[in-house]
């Protein structure tokens, strides 16, 4: 290490063109490394869509997602755990791997077993669609499609086939289907009663469009020098043809489409409405994939539309909506702000502290230096420049300090002692090597048990932790290499007898010389009470260590949240009419309800009120959506608020309490809107996820309803609600098989006439027509449209017909009776296992507390669970208590670590227990520092908790050092102890005010964004305030007591030996 500082002080220039490189490379990097609000959390997920058109919930579980889920267990590995969901028409099944899964070999295995089981499912299922998303797959703007002149289908239709094919190719951007609009298809309509009187059933028309719209080439024929191409007009190439394909020809006159039904350019019953400020709309979901910066997917969407902006309807308006990209960039720049002003801050008061404008140059180059170098390092890495790194950078920036002061002081210590520049430069730095060494390691050493953490946690911390491991690591190389150079150039020798300083004009110097005359004040006064205290030790050490025990008695006040709340302007309500509501008076409720909302959220505050009602058309929107969406009584309201709103916590206090009063028949919740929330819940759509998972489904059903009624009383818990029902009003339509058999018509007669009635007959005989113009293949449907089947009687009406021997004329009335009965709105599963989850939001109350209190209910109800039923909590509960358990522990080990550490360096197992007395002050100060400003445990705080360990040790490792060293001189253990606490006061006080200052605008929190590191500042400032008090006075006294005892040991035995 010396050998360093020689080469540095021998060869100059090495090192400032090190300087100048890192200078180059380090803003390059910064800009070329992707910004976001997270690090990408690499936890893979794989979503296969099943899609079935009709198929009730009940049925998809039983016939396709059950068979699936088994058949997935035999044949991909590393599977977590599986999760599945079954709507009407869809099967949504998610698998979760271990971490460490390669990807790409589980997809292949999915692929194939879902091709290999198809011919197990019902006839006519398609394919399913696989997608692979991670926890950072979050929607971070919605592009909203309107016009003047534009209907809904033609803006479904831009947007599926115009706006979102553009956007494709922008790096990082999925793009589910839109929402809302219509999707346009060719209707046939039937008349049931032109049909009736003509004696045809659906199944004929469906029978004879089958037959006349073929897609099969005929070939080519040669005919002298050419060969030529047959086109044949097996498919009509004007969709208004369909009316004249022939169903049958009965007494002479053939029966046309057009006799029974009319074609019309169309679109199938709308399942999904969305306003934009109250009319109606289109929106494109953009989500980000994997590691894309959300700021470079934004602005690549913006770029794409404005150079596409030709190719679209001129009438057409685009307006980003819910942009996280505002959030994310304040977010970060406020984190980068913070970090500028620290450097400020602490170069200031270095100056103030060491009184030469030199050293503060030398200090204030090293560590934009070494803050260049960590990005640098992480960007080679692979990391994302987010709030969890330039957090780390902005921690780093007060130790960084830390080791530049160190070296300095110790220079001009040196110097004042009358040494020449060079010499004064390489005994200071011999003097340091080792306490600096170690307490790097130190340091460092405290990030290793974040390696250990596993799930979001894990990616989380990690970057953070290596931020400030490459920061620290590239200081101490600056302080063995740079500093010692620019040393040698920019500090002079004192010359003796200059005591006396001149009077000086300078304001700037008389305040420096003021501060100085102050602190030799305070150094005579802190020497005097440090004297005192080592006359009272026992008194005086029992006491401060009793205070620490009893601040430890605080925790429990604390309470445990995982990440701190957000404020970002945006609120997500979800609203659940009755189940079964049919999307048409859903909206018209959500109309009602977003009039309520506009009465209490001021106009000037109102940028602007989205919803999304009833359930997508593509089972691709229904992966990504996690709010909870099952169906067409379910909706989404976004509320965007301007600059300068008050809090939005506020607005969600007063909607909660007014909506239920105003509309008690719809149910609230609030998820999580901004992208912090929705990473962090990953997937669910509440913090707590209370799932009762068992085969036996209606005993679930009442224990959970037993536990929803004692957790609604748990202070602090919100949105408590069971997101399965049962109550999805049903006809059972009983066919009597008999009957049927005696008029011709089987089971497979009647199923069929059905379908195509009234589900259409896209799922069971799907034909599609070429529109020339544009390219696009649409569908073709038929189905009698809803509005003639209005009533019980027009179903009980429906004509029936079979194969040709049948009797004509027959209705489902006439050999089938129907019944009133309820089903599952949503089958929901967990590893293949039928799940009734109840689902809690919190306000005003910490998680952790939140979370025993329910504890407390599932034990007190522990005797009514049913047999084979388990119940587990999940959710954002669960992450945070493996992500506590593990800093816990990384926290003890990490301290377990340092002492072993230190051992090996002092070769003595007593000082390095001196040392460690100054961590329990540092914890207690933390304790104290959160009580007092009422902030909870986080997982922020607890890193600042780890933090401060490390700091402490150093701080305490120079004091301890010092006292050794006089300890060898006089062998006086109280005088030792005296003279160390006595010399190291400044630059003890110094690393501790530079941190509590770089850490000073962090804890404020101020700035959007600003909540989420506050407490790991605050954490840091009450420890380090708490520690450096323990530095100076606690480690000292314990110092003189340890080596006090062992010189009267020795002496005891030196007497002995004598007589």
């Amino acid at each position: 290490m010396l050998s360093l500082v020689r080469i540095a002080l021998r060869r100059p220039y090495t090192f400032l063109v090190l300087a100048i490189f890192i200078l180059i490379i380090g803003p390059l990097a910064a800009w070329r490394t992707p910004t976001d609000i997270f690090p990408e959390i690499r936890i893979p997920v794989i979503a296969v869509i099943w899609q079935y058109t009709g198929l009730p919930p009940d049925q998809m579980a039983g016939r396709i997602t059950s068979p699936f889920e088994r058949v997935l267990t035999t044949t991909v590995n590393d599977i977590r755990h599986i999760e599945a969901q079954s709507m009407n028409g869809y099967g949504i099944v998610k698998i979760f791997f271990q971490p460490g899964v390669n990807i790409s070999t589980a997809n292949a295995q999915v692929t194939s077993v879902s091709q290999a089981i198809l011919r197990q499912l019902p006839p006519s299922t398609v394919p399913p669609l696989v997608l692979n998303y991670s926890a950072s797959t979050v929607p971070i703007v919605q592009l909203a499609l309107s016009g003047p002149g534009l209907s809904e289908q033609r803006l479904g239709d831009i947007g599926l086939n115009q706006v979102r094919l553009m956007l494709t190719t922008v790096p990082g951007a999925a793009l589910p289907y839109p929402f809302g609009g219509k999707s346009r298809q060719v209707q046939i309509d039937l008349d049931s009663a032109r049909m009736q009187a003509r004696g045809l059933s659906a199944q004929d028309v469906a029978t004879a469009l089958a037959t006349q719209n073929l897609i099969t080439p005929v070939g080519t024929q040669k005919i002298g020098s050419y060969e030529f191409n047959l086109q044949l007009n097996n498919a009509p190439s004007d969709f208004h043809d369909l009316e004249n394909l022939p169903i049958k020809t009965a007494d002479g006159t053939t029966v046309l489409i057009r006799d029974v039904a009319t074609v019309r350019d169309g679109n199938p019953p709308q399942t999904n409405i969305v306003h934009v400020n109250g009319n109606r709309s289109v929106l494109l979901p953009v989500l980000k994939t994997g590691s894309a910066s959300t700021l470079g997917v934004i602005a690549g969407i913006k770029e794409k539309l404005a150079d596409n902006k030709a190719a679209l309807p001129p009438d057409l308006n685009i307006d980003l909506i819910g942009d996280q990209s505002l959030f994310v960039r304040s977010a970060i720049s406020g984190v980068a702000r913070e970090g500028l002003i620290a450097a400020a801050l602490t170069s200031l008061m270095i100056l103030l502290f060491l009184g030469s404008w030199r050293s503060t140059v030398i200090i204030a180059t090293s560590i934009p230096l070494a803050i260049l170098a960590s990005i640098a390092t992480l960007s080679a890495l692979g990391e994302t420049l987010n709030i969890m790194t330039l957090g780390g950078l902005a921690l780093a920036v007060g130790i960084l300090v830390d080791d530049a002061t160190v070296t300095i002081e110790n220079i001009n210590w040196h110097l004042e002692q009358g040494k020449p520049v060079e010499t004064a430069i390489l005994d200071g730095a011999a003097q340091i090597v080792t306490p600096a060494f170690v307490s790097l390691l130190c340091i460092c050493i405290v990030f290793v048990p974040m390696f250990f953490l596993d799930g979001v946690a894990r990616f989380l911390f990690v970057p953070m932790a290596e931020a400030v491991i490459f920061a620290m690591i590239a200081s101490f190389i600056l302080s063995r290499t740079l500093v010692p150079t620019l040393a040698n150039y920019l500090l002079k020798p004192h010359g003796h007898g200059e005591d006396g300083h001149a009077p000086s004009r300078n304001p700037l110097v008389n305040f420096q010389r003021g501060f100085e005359r102050r602190f030799e004040g305070f150094r005579e006064r802190y020497h005097s009470v440090l004297d005192s205290a080592l006359h009272h030790r026992r008194t005086v050490v029992i006491g401060l260590l009793a205070f620490v025990a009893v601040s430890f008695a605080l925790v429990p006040f604390l309470g445990r949240n995982f990440f701190p709340e957000v404020d970002s302007g945006l609120i997500l309500l979800h609203v659940r009419a009755p189940v079964g509501t049919r999307v048409e008076s859903n909206a018209h409720l959500i109309a009602d309800i977003e009039n309520a909302i506009r009465r209490k959220v001021p106009a000037n505050e109102l940028k602007a009120l989205v919803d999304n009602i009833g359930l997508s058309i593509s089972g691709i929107n229904v992966v990504y959506n996690n709010t909870g969406t099952v169906g067409s009584q379910d909706s989404d309201i976004q509320i965007s608020l301007n600059e300068g709103h008050r809090p939005t916590a506020e607005y969600m206090r007063i909607l909660r309490e007014t909506l239920p009063r105003e509309f008690p028949s719809a149910v609230f919740s609030f998820p999580a809107s901004d992208i912090v929330g929705q990473i962090l819940n990953f997937g669910s759509s509440a913090p707590i996820d209370l799932q009762i998972t068992g085969n036996n489904l209606a005993g679930n059903f009442t224990y959970a309803s037993a536990l929803l009624r004692d957790i609604r009383r748990v202070p602090g818990v919100v949105d408590a609600r069971i997101q399965q029902s049962r109550q999805l009003p049903t006809f059972n339509i009983d066919v009597d098989r008999t009957r049927a058999q005696l008029v011709g018509l089987t089971e497979r007669d009647v199923t069929n006439s059905l379908v195509v009635n009234l589900a259409g007959s896209s799922q069971v005989a799907p034909t599609f027509w070429l529109n020339p113009a544009n390219g696009i293949s649409y569908p073709i449907v038929m189905q009698t449209p809803q509005y003639s089947l209005e009533s019980l009687a027009a179903l009980h009406n429906l004509p029936l017909s079979g194969s040709s021997g049948a009797a004509t004329d027959q209705t489902l009335g006439g050999l089938a009776n129907i019944q009133r009965s309820h089903s599952n709105s949503v089958f929901t599963q967990s590893d293949i296992q039928p799940v009734v989850e109840v689902l809690t939001a919190i306000q005003d109350r910490d998680l952790g507390g939140v979370a025993a209190d329910i504890q407390k209910i599932i034990a007190a109800h522990a005797g009514e669970v049913p047999t084979g039923s388990k119940v587990i909590l999940q959710g954002q509960v669960q992450t945070m208590n493996a992500a506590f358990s593990g800093l816990l522990f990384g926290l003890l080990g990490a301290v377990v670590l340092i002492y072993l550490l230190i051992v090996v360096n002092f070769q003595s197992w007593a000082d390095p227990f001196v040392i460690i007395t100054a961590l329990p002050a540092a914890l207690a100060g933390i304790v104290w520092m959160l009580f007092v400003t009422h902030t909870p445990l986080s997982v922020p705080a607890l890193t600042g908790a780890i933090m401060c360990m490390g700091v402490a040790t150093a701080n305490a490792i120079l004091v301890v050092s010092f006292c050794r060293e006089r300890l060898a001189v006089h062998g006086d253990a109280v005088q030792a102890a005296l003279e160390a606490g006595f010399t190291r006061l400044r630059p003890v006080l110094m690393t501790a005010i530079s941190m509590i200052i770089g850490m000073a605008p962090m804890a404020l929190g101020l700035g959007e964004g600003g909540e989420q590191n506050a407490p790991l500042g605050r954490a840091v400032i009450g420890g380090l305030a708490f520690a450096t008090i323990a530095t100076l006075i606690l480690v000292p006294l314990i110092f003189s007591l340890v080596h006090g005892r062992r010189q009267h040991a020795t002496r005891a035995t030196t007497v002995t030996q004598g007589v």
